[in-house]
């Protein structure tokens, strides 16, 4: 009996580490999702000026709007 009440804690221990893990895991992605958005979007619509040429500036926000949805929508996946 001592047995299966041990092997059911460390059933429980080993769900519990992995449901950490993920946790910290998705955290990650949404942390580089604002870090994302904070760097290529915000950064690029901010340093955009009216004399110069704004393609890259553009680009560079559009860039940074698709990784930030991608970065989410993996945090997203991992947590469920």
């Amino acid at each position: 009996m001592g047995s299966w009440s041990e092997q059911q804690e460390v059933k429980k221990e080993v769900k519990e580490k992995d449901k950490v893990r993920r946790e910290k895991l998705a955290g990650l992605f949404f942390d580089l999702a604002k870090l994302s958005f904070a760097g290529l979007v915000v950064g690029g619509i901010v340093s955009m000026k009216p004399d110069v040429d704004i393609t890259l500036d553009i680009y560079r926000v559009i860039i940074g709007g698709i990784s930030t949805i991608i970065f989410i929508r993996i945090g997203n996946t991992i947590l469920k």
